[in-house]
């Protein structure tokens, strides 16, 4: 990419107009174009999915995986061309279903959870964890099939706290969901199958 075409910034209506069918996000007017992740990826996020999925049966609250857009910052009125950030959390739940539209979320979720890949590592850690902080996601979970862990951020006071950290055989509280925990030796893939991804 040329300096000029870094520098581009685009909306929600640039996004709408593409016709490829991609895996992007928008921050702040940037365009971020996400690698396929790998099958460990993919099936941890599936399992994390499964138990949220058994919980949420008969609530409120709605849980989706990716692709789900989610707008944080956009807000009633906005139209497309005011709104500069799209996210597509590995998982998602909204407890408020005036946000839910028919493209996604609009505003924060109530819970993200990232899992972690290799060529995601610091967008997740970074960008999206001050993404997620400004705009109001209650419960931000960091999850690493590498270290085969998860480590869980509260927001209080408009920052995230660090409030657990979780490995195999730990049960780990939702804290955003009453009753809810994962249980992690459900999440994560044996040890004869850990080298296969």
């Amino acid at each position: 990419m040329g300096l000029a075409q870094e520098r581009q910034l685009h909306t929600l209506a640039d996004v709408l107009a593409w016709k490829e069918e991609s895996y992007i996000e928008l921050i702040y007017g940037v365009l971020v174009e996400q690698e396929i992740p790998p099958r460990i990826h993919q099936e941890v996020r599936g399992k994390l999915g499964m138990q949220l999925f058994a919980y949420a049966m008969g609530k409120p609250c709605a849980v989706y995986n990716v692709p789900l857009a989610v707008r944080p910052f956009e807000r009633d009125g906005d139209r497309p061309e005011d709104v500069d950030t799209l996210v597509e959390p590995d998982i998602t739940v909204v407890c408020d279903q005036d946000k839910l539209d028919d493209m996604g979320c609009k505003g924060a979720p109530d819970l993200v959870m990232e899992v972690l890949s290799p060529s995601s590592q610091r967008h997740d850690r970074y960008t999206k964890f001050k993404l997620y902080q400004r705009a109001g996601v209650r419960e931000y979970w960091l999850v690493d099939p590498d270290t085969k862990s998860v480590q869980v951020f509260l927001l209080e006071d408009g920052r995230y706290s660090a409030m657990d950290y979780g490995e195999v055989g730990d049960h780990v509280k939702v804290n955003v969901l009453e009753g809810c925990s994962i249980d992690l030796s459900l999440v994560f893939p044996e040890e004869s199958d850990a080298g296969d991804n």
